[in-house]
């Protein structure tokens, strides 16, 4: 291709009296072209903390093979919360994020666009769980009242759970206070230093804690029974979604990471707990592989068997943050533009 190029520019230097200069940058652009091309065939995916098993589906696809199945050239990358994947999202410097379906519509009542390609998860799967030597004095979220309310990140999608669960329970967003502890070890820690009281987290930790006796269940929404208890029906929570400019360009490549992601979910499906922390990387096991599988064993059931948002779920969704998000209450937003079946009802 650059020898066609070179005689190209050769015959046009000569036919018109063209400037070496000029063929040269013309040189430059041509030879630029399939770099620029690449790059843009890449797509990296953000993850709002990706050991955890909220977030198993984008590790588990990469080791599967999917993604290259599918001609992606996929990165995954990491952040502690949802809520810095969305803002690196927003920035531009990552196309598709692996966070709460929440974001999308908080975003839309700011005027930004983000939209759900592919549900992973059809509840949040986490609890809030209260540290053992307050649980006879925190028996629900209406002891909040003067305690500290440990969330992975300031207007992350934990922070949206707790404050509708506390004012389900007649509390003000001014009777508790929030720390942002992200999640794992820096959330254990702060349990164990007693910087919070009751804090939002997910499996695996869920299960080091209750092992270790250091916290006890406080609401249980790791199930569809207990998130209906709860809040009153299911709450899409992990899901794929982009910039809906990006998608409106980039519908192929929206098409294969929704075939890649519908292919994972039917892998869970249809296969032991054992199996799928095989295709783990070891180090997510935290040591202890056994409890590993045990925790993934307990949380099967809150993976989308097909990808689609459930039945009026994004409706659920927004009636909660509704309840407490004043960017949101009073404002109309189109739950069309927050979500989309598309992609995967033309999964096979």
């Amino acid at each position: 291709m650059r020898q066609r190029f070179n005689v190209f520019a050769n015959v046009c230097t000569r036919a018109a009296g063209v400037s070496g200069v000029i063929a040269s940058a013309l040189l430059i652009n041509a030879t630029a072209v399939p770099t620029a091309q690449a790059a843009d065939n890449k797509i990296t995916i953000m993850v709002g903390g990706i050991n955890k098993l909220i977030y198993l589906p984008p590790k588990l696809a990469e080791n599967l093979g999917y993604f290259k199945a599918e001609g992606l050239d996929v990165e995954l990358q990491s952040q502690q919360a949802g809520v810095d994947a969305e803002n690196e999202l927003l920035a531009g410097a990552v196309q598709a994020v692996v966070g709460y379906y929440d974001h999308s519509i908080d975003l839309q009542s700011k005027g930004k666009e983000v939209q759900s390609i592919t549900q992973l998860l059809v509840v949040p799967g986490g609890m809030e769980m209260v540290r053992s030597d307050l649980a006879t004095q925190v028996r629900s979220m209406a002891d909040l009242k003067g305690r500290t309310l440990g969330v992975t990140g300031l207007g992350s999608s934990s922070s949206f759970l707790a404050q509708y669960l506390a004012s389900r329970n007649g509390l003000k967003t001014s009777d508790y206070s929030m720390l942002p502890v992200g999640a794992g070890n820096t959330l254990i820690a702060a349990l164990k230093q007693k910087r919070v009281d009751v804090v939002w987290t997910t499996e695996p930790t869920t299960s080091m804690l209750l092992a270790s006796g250091e916290a006890k269940v406080l609401v249980d929404m790791s199930s569809a029974e207990g998130t209906r208890t709860a809040l009153g029906g299911l709450y899409p929570a992990s899901a794929v979604y982009v910039q809906r400019a990006w998608l409106q360009t980039h519908q192929a490549e929206a098409m294969k990471l929704a075939r890649a992601f519908v292919k994972t979910l039917k892998y869970i499906q249809t296969h032991s707990a054992e199996e799928i922390a095989d295709k783990m990387p070891a180090d997510y096991y935290g040591g202890n592989k056994k409890l590993y599988v045990q925790a993934l064993k307990a949380s099967l059931p809150m993976y989308s068997p097909d990808g689609k948002m459930p039945p009026e779920g994004a409706e659920v969704v927004l009636k909660v943050m509704a309840a407490f998000n004043p960017n949101i209450r009073g404002k109309k937003i189109d739950l069309s533009k927050t979500y989309t079946n598309e992609f995967v009802n033309q999964v096979k």
